[in-house]
Order: C-alpha cells, then structure tokens, then sequence
C-alpha cells in the first residue's frame, strides 16, 4: 500500500499527484501476510525507487520500532536492505519510506511472520493442486491450525532473457482457505508444497511460508540458467513455439503445458526470485525429460541444484545458506502398454545422479521421496498424476527433517544392499541391507539379472527365496551363462499401490530402486 506524505500537512497531496511516486514499490513478492525467513539467516527486503533517494526500512510490533535500516536507491532503481535474523513468530509490520528531497513516500506492509521459507517448483505432479488429490474435501476444510502456513503461487510466464522481477503473480501472500488451495486443477495451491508446509508445521510449531512456482510438461532444461546447461554439454534447445498448448483427457480436464525452450523458466520463474532468503527447495520434476535429454539429466539436475543454490545464496547478499537443502519427488509409477519403455527407471536413477541413494558425493544436503509404490490407475488426470499426495509430502518432510533439520535417529530413506555376493555353487545372490527390511510379499519378476554368454547379456528374473531382517537370498537358475548385473524395480509400473516387495519395518518407507554391477562373486566350494 503506497502513502504519499507531505512534508507539510496543510499542503498534503490529492490522489492525483500518487502516481509520481509509482516507480517506489516493494519487490511483487513482498506484501501482506508473507513469511520472511528467521535466524540465523537475516531477510532480505527489496524493491524498485528513484535513483539517489534514501530508504528506510522500519520492521515494528505494534507500537514499537524493532529496529529500522537505511540504504540508498541504486542507478539500477532497486534497493535492498537485510534485516537483523528475527526468532521465529510475528504479527509485524514492514514499513519503507523513500525519501528525495522534500518529497517523502511510505509503503506498509502487515501481518508479517517470521519462520521458514521453501520454494517449491516442477512440473504438473507439483502443480497439481489440493482440489485434485485424495480426500479433497477433508484436505481443503483443514485450514484453521494451519493460519501460520503461508502461501504464494507464481503465475505461468517465460522469458527470453532473466527477469529480476516477477511480471505477474496468481497468488498473492495469503492465509490458507479452502479457496485458495484449491482454485481449480493445475492452478493453485500446490498439494505436495502445502502438505509438506503442513507436516513441518505439526513438527516445528512455527511459521511456514510456502512459494509455489511450477509448470506442467516442463523438462528440466527450461527451469536451469545458461550456465548449468553449458556445464553439462545441454545440446542447444530444440526449436518449438512456447505458445501456450491445451492438452485434454478422457475426463476433459484442461491442463496446460508448458514450454520446453532452455532457460525461459529459470528466467522469469524462478530468478526474480533469486534475493529472496530461503531456508530450502523442494522440486518434483522428471517425467519431461523421459524421452528428452534423458542421458544427461544426471549432470542438469545435480547441475540445477548447484546453480540455484549459487545464485540465492549470492542474491540474498549472502543469506540464504550456500548449500541450502533441496528436497525432490523421485518419479512415481505410470501406467503404458509398452512395458520395456525404461525412460521412468533411469531418470528415477539419474536423479540420484546415479548414486541411488541422497545424500551423496554429487548431491549434498539433499533428500529424496521416493513414490514407485504410490500408483494410480484411475486417476482422472491420467496415471501419471497419482492422486496421493499426502504420502508423497509425509516422505518428503521426513527427509527434511533429518537432513535440513539435523533431527536424529530418524529413518527417511528405505533400505539399499551395502553388500551383494554371488555363490555360484548353489545360484544364489545374497543381498545384505544398510538397515531392517520387511518383506510385504515375495516377487519373483522385480529383481532382474543381466546375464551374459557369447559376448550377449539379457535381463532375466531373479526370484526372491529366503529372507531375514536385513539379508535376502535370490534364485538365479534363469541364467545359464554369467550373472554380471542386478537391479531392483526396473519398471514403469513396479508394484501395485503400497504393495512393493520391501519396505523398512518401523516407517513404511519403499526400497528405492538401483542398478548395480555384481562384483562380489564367491567360486563354488
């Protein structure tokens, strides 16, 4: 809200001298009701003023001043100022008053919250809104504990080049309603972005603020700078129009996709967000680049990951943590008729850089949901919009929990194999896992075997035999030449809702998939 103030009271300006003053505004994103980061970190404040005028920034609580920072309107016509790191809590009030000679302006801003702040980006299973998921109507009534949970959705918008500023923006900074979660299908609220807000709400018991800024039918390359694509050898763009295109399902549900061009996200979606400070990320991206890019995806995304974290740190003067955590969605399940289509297996593999596993050498400070097990056949925005979205975020805040939050002995992860031996003598793989294992039902197709003879390898099934706490035995007679690989839930589709082979015992959390190299072969006896 813009005050115009005159230095002299009996000369106080009509309304219509308040456009001199339109060039002094806050940043599109700094308004009522938002979420500023809390300590240690400080928050940046920022916006646009005349060149050579003064700011200053006065944070108050009521009636008293918590304290008040000055700076000055660069030649670029923005200012920023950093505000002392604040504990947690709020109501307050951010007040900006330019002043140029004898002319003073004030802007003010209420019912600001200090907590912590996570940007959330992807694609359409991110977009998907709370409308959309299971159990919809509870979702949406479930707002009043959660008035501390703030919410900001960016609009759809791409650009050539970046933008330090966001043109436009679907959702202004709100308190949750059951209208603003869910405005309508593939708009806004993001459900994996509030849900995750609201299980690190019920942990924390402090503010949250959540900034949603996704597009669906987006491959990584669009939502990545310049720079991260050079570094991974990213082939230049493949010429398409970024026209906005309509795609409709059997139940005519509209869904926008949106452009594949390189950078023109990152451009006007996520870099004019860039002084924001920030306590984390969480993305939920992939299916785009199943049959796009697909090899390189782990170099772009540990390359994407690096790079936001570079530019908000150094955009934040230094606020936002350098290695801020990053969370992401390992992809789910989709359903197709062609079985042998492996674009799902190895970007699943590649978003852990090939580790199978986060954090890792490539991927540090990051967490993982994995969701293969989380599949629905029926979803009406097609398979590959799985409707459950609060298991999704239930994972998702585990991990940040332990790695973003340092909480200890807290399981996130489901069980891998530390240790694979092959005993020739009696055909058996022996697996031994990093930690307890439940077996839900014995498979006989989700291992596979590659299996080479005469300078030729095949993948055959390994069937599950015996099994204890941490160890599993499987058959390989299927393999009359050498056993030289293995792999786990190779799939599109590897099991059926919540129904996989493995699982950890205590937290339900799904063995992740991996592929792996058998070196480990003990000779017969």
């Amino acid at each position: 809200m813009l005050l115009p103030v005159s230095p002299d009271p009996l000369n106080a300006e009509s309304p219509d001298d308040v456009p001199l003053s339109i060039g002094f505004h806050f940043a599109s994103y700094i308004d009522n009701y938002m979420v500023l980061q809390k300590e240690p970190s400080g928050a940046v404040i920022w916006g646009f003023g005349t060149p050579g005028a003064t700011v200053t920034v006065t944070l108050c609580q009521g009636q008293e001043t918590v304290m008040k920072k000055v700076t000055s309107v660069q030649d670029s016509d923005t200012w920023m100022v950093v505000l002392d790191p604040m504990k947690p809590g709020g109501p307050f009030d951010v007040m900006a008053q330019e002043t140029l000679g004898i002319m003073n302006f004030t802007l003010r801003i209420h019912d600001v919250l200090f907590g912590d702040v996570w940007l959330c980006s992807g694609q359409s299973n991110m977009q998907m809104t709370v409308l959309q998921v299971f159990n919809a109507t509870q979702e949406l009534s479930d707002t009043s504990a959660y008035q501390s949970v703030r919410i900001f959705s960016v609009s759809l918008n791409y650009a050539e080049e970046e933008l330090e500023d966001l043109s436009k923006v679907d959702l202004s900074w709100s308190k949750p309603t059951p209208e603003n979660l869910g405005h309508g299908n593939f708009t806004y609220m993001s459900a994996v972005c509030w849900l995750f807000g609201r299980y690190l709400y019920d942990t924390l018991q402090y503010p949250i603020g959540l900034v949603s800024s996704s597009w669906g039918g987006t491959p990584i390359e669009a939502w990545s700078s310049r720079r991260s694509l050079k570094a991974c050898g990213v082939p230049k763009t493949r010429k398409e129009s970024v026209t906005e295109k309509s795609e409709t399902n059997s139940q005519s549900q509209y869904f926008v996709i949106g452009p594949k061009e390189d950078c023109v996200l990152w451009n006007a979606m996520i870099h004019p967000l860039h002084n924001m400070t920030l306590k984390g990320v969480v993305w939920y991206q992939g299916e785009s680049n199943a049959d796009y890019n697909r090899d390189l995806y782990n170099c772009t995304f540990p390359a994407l990951i690096e790079d936001w974290r570079e530019t908000f740190h150094h955009g934040s003067q230094g606020q936002t943590e350098r290695f801020f955590p990053f969370g992401f969605v390992q992809l789910s399940s989709y359903w197709s008729v062609n079985k042998s289509d492996y674009g799902f297996p190895q970007i699943r593999w590649h978003q852990t850089a090939d580790f199978g596993f986060v954090p890792n050498l490539k991927m540090p400070n990051t967490f993982m949901a994995v969701t293969m097990d989380l599949c629905d056949r029926n979803s009406p925005f097609g398979s590959i919009h799985p409707r459950d979205k609060q298991t999704v975020a239930y994972r998702l805040h585990l991990g940040a929990r332990a790695v973003a939050y340092g909480e200890k002995n807290l399981t996130f992860q489901g069980p891998l194999p530390k240790k694979i031996e092959f005993f020739a003598s009696s055909g058996l793989l022996n697996l031994t896992y990093d930690q307890q294992i439940q077996v839900q039902r014995q498979d006989s197709k989700i291992f596979e075997i590659s299996c080479c003879s005469d300078h030729q390898c095949k993948w055959l099934p390994a069937p599950m035999t015996t099994f204890s706490t941490q160890t599993l035995s499987l058959g390989t007679s299927a393999c009359l030449g050498t056993v030289t690989a293995l792999r786990y839930a190779w799939t599109l589709w590897p099991c059926e809702y919540k129904q996989c082979p493995l699982y950890h015992p205590s937290s339900t959390l799904p063995a992740p998939p991996f592929t792996t190299l058998i070196t480990d072969q003990v000779p017969g006896h």
